[in-house]
């Protein structure tokens, strides 16, 4: 469903380069879900901006759905897959309604934008469809990436990017957000690409998990890996003894 082959991308030139991304290549079947770990700073989000079209300084070659996809995103390619993004509140226009934000990718895609398609989109993601008259700054954090996902949901891609969707959360409503898209992921067989900097997460939404450092992956884990603390390259080791630290000081 998702192939990245040689991925590479660089901002600036010359002495001012900065290699963001070096050289990474994955596949994703079709209904998988992996995961990319890492600390920030080391690419993660970068490579899904340019995945899903936010960003085209890239080389490499990237394919969907057995399709090639070039830097310019024909109508159909914008379709095939879409993200949520960290932040519940910047990822919401505050001026537009909830209606609105969910009608602008449906309209841009060439999808019907009625009222009855908007109000399923929210009752898909637990909300009532009489929030479409609402206003994110009259919606909790849940509530605002519930929205968030919803907006990405209703052109019915099959690829789903997330870039640590539940980061910005409290941690009461992080779980309630997480089994959310676990529940649409089997309803729909959605392929998933999740960023996190928390295994946990990893392990509970992922098949497999990359190891990014500087750019590049360096390592592959299964959940299993991530329970057990295994890991082959040294600075995934010290990814998992940081996580476990920080779970022993939270408990």
């Amino acid at each position: 469903m998702l192939q990245v082959k040689d991925f590479n991308v660089t901002y600036g030139n010359g002495k001012d380069a900065n290699h963001v991304v070096r050289g990474v290549s994955f596949t994703i079947k079709w209904g998988q879900s992996v995961g990319i770990v890492g600390e920030s700073g080391c690419g993660k989000s970068t490579l899904l901006r340019c995945i899903v079209g936010l960003e085209n300084g890239w080389t490499g070659s990237l394919g969907m759905d057995g399709r090639s996809i070039k830097q310019s995103r024909t109508m159909d390619d914008l379709r095939l897959a879409q993200m949520v993004f960290q932040d519940p509140y910047g990822s919401l226009h505050p001026r537009h309604s909830v209606g609105r934000a969910l009608s602008e990718p449906a309209r841009c895609t060439g999808l019907a934008h009625d009222r009855s398609r908007i109000g399923r989109a929210l009752e898909e993601v637990g909300l009532p469809a009489s929030f479409a008259d609402r206003y994110p700054h009259e919606l909790s954090g849940g509530q605002r990436q519930r929205v968030a996902i919803a907006r990405a949901l209703i052109v019915e891609p099959p690829i789903l990017l997330q870039d640590e969707p539940t980061s910005a959360l409290d941690v009461s409503v992080q779980a309630e957000v997480l089994n959310l898209l676990s529940d649409r992921r089997e309803e729909r067989n959605l392929t998933f690409l999740l960023v996190s900097r928390d295994l946990s997460v990893v392990a509970h939404m992922c098949d497999k998990a990359y190891v990014m450092q500087n750019g590049q992956f360096v390592d592959e884990l299964t959940p299993e890996d991530i329970g057990m603390q295994r890991a082959q390259s040294p600075y995934a080791q010290t990814l998992m003894k940081a996580s476990a630290l920080g779970y022993a000081n939270m408990s």
